[in-house]
């Protein structure tokens, strides 16, 4: 660990208090840095990657099953930049669907499956670069 960097900063005030005594007051800030590896980098990209998609399904799971009206631009928006993440999932189950009035309310449990298995492949791509990296840590 020889790339640790340490700042320490040491300041001595002198000074009289109240009553008339010399007072000598010494303060010390250990300041460490250690800097970002590849490895920290790569896993939070692919962490923030899996939160962004989790969040986008998310919103389709919950406009899905408010029965959000398909014409609105922001719901529009939001299932066609999900529809390619959950092609796999969509034969997976079979969806329920309720309408009152206009309003069509869908169930739509191949999203909460996207969402796990998204997170699941990228908890396994995290664990492969921690692995991968490992030996160049430890040299």
């Amino acid at each position: 660990m020889s790339d640790v960097k340490q700042t320490v900063t040491e300041r001595n005030v002198s000074g009289v208090d109240q009553t008339g005594e010399n007072v000598q007051q010494t303060s010390r800030q250990v300041h460490t840095e250690r800097p970002v590896s590849n490895r920290w980098v790569a896993s939070n990209i692919i962490w923030y990657l899996y939160g962004l998609i989790a969040t986008l399904l998310a919103i389709r799971f919950i406009l899905k099953l408010t029965g959000a009206n398909s014409e609105n631009g922001f719901a529009s928006f939001i299932y066609s930049i999900t529809n390619f993440l959950t092609a796999p999932f969509d034969s997976l189950f079979g969806t329920s669907s309720t309408a009152v009035g206009q309003t069509q309310s869908v169930f739509q449990p191949s999203v909460l499956v996207a969402i796990a298995v998204y997170a699941l492949i990228a908890w396994g791509v995290v664990k492969l670069i921690n692995i991968a990296t490992r030996d160049s840590l430890t040299q």
